[in-house]
């Protein structure tokens, strides 16, 4: 099925952003969940004070999320697991995909430091298994494994995994489930 995009002026789209109309309270939610997911917790307090805007979390798990977060964005993949079953045990037992990008990350990490032995053991043992379940779990860890194919992963085709912006991605994805 083809679909047409239709082309619209600058002026247009102006216009048309301009009669976008955003609620207040929605706005208030928007400026929330920016502060509660990037740690400000004392600027959350004073917003919910002034705006009467509540977060979706207590505030008081804030320091706790963002030292999960802290530890994914560094690679300390294992510190953030353990972080994580502290604050809420059922969070990685609830989200097989949450859980299986953290130890994907944690597979990069190894593959990163040279460990290749402790990688492929740690591939075939805890990986596999949840792979076997779902091909998509299937499909990042051959993507994943394929790093160890290559001596120069700087050219190599998913050489991104090796990126900052993977513990970027994987260290986002664990703010979005601590919430729950």
């Amino acid at each position: 099925m083809a679909t047409s995009k239709k082309l619209i002026s600058r002026e247009e789209w102006e216009k048309r952003l301009n009669n976008v109309k955003i609620r207040k309270e929605d706005m208030n939610k928007l400026v929330m969940n920016f502060l509660v997911t990037e740690g400000y917790v004392e600027a959350a307090k004073k917003f919910r004070m002034e705006s009467g805007t509540h977060p979706d979390i207590d505030l008081a798990t804030i320091t706790d999320r963002m030292a999960v977060k802290k530890a994914a964005q560094c690679g300390n993949v294992e510190d953030a697991i353990e972080k994580i079953n502290d604050l809420n045990p059922e969070i990685l037992d609830t989200n097989p995909q949450l859980f299986f990008q953290l130890q994907q990350q944690r597979l990069i990490e190894l593959i990163r430091n040279g460990k290749v032995e402790e990688a492929l053991e740690f591939a075939q043992e805890d990986l596999a298994p949840r792979a076997e379940e779902n091909q998509s779990f299937l499909e990042e860890l051959e993507r994943t494994i394929s790093l160890l194919a290559f001596e120069d992963t700087s050219n190599c085709p998913v050489g991104e995994l090796l990126d900052i912006s993977q513990r970027l991605k994987t260290a986002s994805e664990t703010q979005s489930f601590q919430a729950c």
